[in-house]
């Protein structure tokens, strides 16, 4: 595709903005009636009350961190995050914040979809874990093996070790046999590697070489106080050429954005629906080991809900949105069509909705109460739930085919 445009095109996509003006388009179709989901929004509100059910289960005592990848660390009541804190107790608060950045990005980048037979026995508590907190505890115990580090200190991720990880290290270090197998692990691969070809190359963001160079940047840029929508975007152009195969405007690859038709032609700008799923879930992950560092970061409220399988999941379990077809319950899906984009569009402005509804039943100001707690608290785990009380495999309603990286 050829597009005519300029820097300010490229900012506007590369922000929550457009998220949610170019989702509000398709979420307005379906209103219509047009696309390929019946939305009920009389069902919005009782959803929203299954949320909050979930979040005062969960955290009676409203004290919900960001929907991040630091809780996955920790699953099972075990205290993997404060273990790692002893062994880099030694380091200043922004080494601390480096490693953790290192850490928390590579993790995310091998956190898509694993299929719903994988699972990961870790040695240390005999324990057994699947989906996302698998994935969490295996790329943990991959970073504290020092799969990812070129010194003698395994706390780290380097650009050049990245390039020489091989697939025999992830099937290894995801524990994959014919019994036990994964799915995307080729497209975690290839997301390692380009991470690591990435970091050397870019050093404006990456000066060391380094994923958590990504702060020093930050802080070069904006001081020790900025907002969430600025870790975004340098997430979003640090990390954009990364992805695979996905729409560039001129050198920039715009990551998790696609093309409906019904927006516009192949080469109108205004075709294009941006998600930044994953970006936006690692740039909630890295607010925690930020602020650790004694850095501001401010606006949290502006980020999106993450247009994934469990969040979407909910709003067709709880039948807030349907199919109008039920026979594609049974085809799987690309990412890229535009059954998906609307699926997934239709979830970003749903998590607005039920946002809403959450804050006021508790009395909060979404700056006091994010959409990213609302996520933690209560969507993402209400989804797992409904899909677990619904289908044996607790897998999601649509039938995704997943590259390992988008869900």
């Amino acid at each position: 595709m050829s597009f005519e445009f300029n820097k300010e095109d490229i900012d506007f996509l590369l922000s929550p903005k457009a998220i949610r003006e170019r989702t509000g388009k398709l979420y307005q179709r379906a209103l219509d009636g047009e696309g390929y989901f019946d939305l009920d929004e009389s069902k919005i509100e009782e959803t929203a009350m299954f949320v909050m059910d979930v979040i005062q289960e969960n955290y009676p005592d409203l004290d919900i961190p960001f929907h991040s990848r630091w809780g996955h660390f920790n699953v099972g009541g075990l205290h993997r995050v404060a273990a790692l804190n002893d062994k880099i107790v030694k380091e200043d608060l922004l080494e601390k914040a480096r490693l953790k950045l290192d850490l928390v990005i590579t993790s995310v980048l091998l956190d898509a979809g694993a299929g719903m037979g994988w699972r990961y026995k870790e040695e240390s508590s005999g324990k057994e874990f699947s989906r996302s907190e698998g994935l969490a505890i295996a790329s943990l115990d991959m970073f504290n093996g020092g799969l990812f580090s070129k010194t003698d200190s395994p706390y780290r991720v380097d650009g050049e070790k990245l390039l020489s990880v091989t697939a025999e290290d992830l099937l290894k270090g995801f524990q994959v046999t014919e019994a036990n197998p994964i799915i995307g692990l080729e497209g975690r691969l290839t997301l390692l590697k380009s991470l690591g070809k990435t970091c050397l190359e870019n050093s404006e963001i990456f000066k060391e070489g380094r994923p958590g160079n990504i702060l020093d940047y930050l802080i070069e840029k904006h001081g020790m106080k900025f907002e969430a929508r600025d870790l975004l975007k340098a997430v979003l152009l640090g990390l954009g050429p990364i992805w695979p195969g996905r729409i560039h405007l001129g050198e920039v690859n715009l990551g998790d954005v696609w093309h409906h038709s019904a927006l516009g032609t192949p080469d109108s700008l205004e075709s294009l629906v941006p998600f930044h799923k994953l970006s936006q879930w690692l740039s909630y992950s890295m607010v925690e080991p930020i602020m650790a560092a004694e850095v501001d970061i401010w606006g949290a409220e502006e980020l999106t809900g993450l247009a994934e399988y469990r969040n979407g999941g909910l709003f067709l379990d709880k039948e807030v949105i349907k199919l109008k077809d039920p026979e594609m319950l049974k085809i799987e899906h690309e990412p890229g069509s535009e059954l998906i984009i609307e699926w997934r569009a239709l979830t970003v402005q749903l998590l607005d909705r039920v946002g809403t509804h959450v804050q006021k039943a508790l009395g909060k100001k979404p700056f006091e109460f994010p959409l990213a707690k609302v996520l933690e608290g209560g969507t993402w785990w209400a989804g797992r739930k409904t899909a677990k009380a619904l289908r044996e495999d607790g897998g999601p309603p649509l039938n995704l085919k997943s590259d390992g990286t988008v869900f």
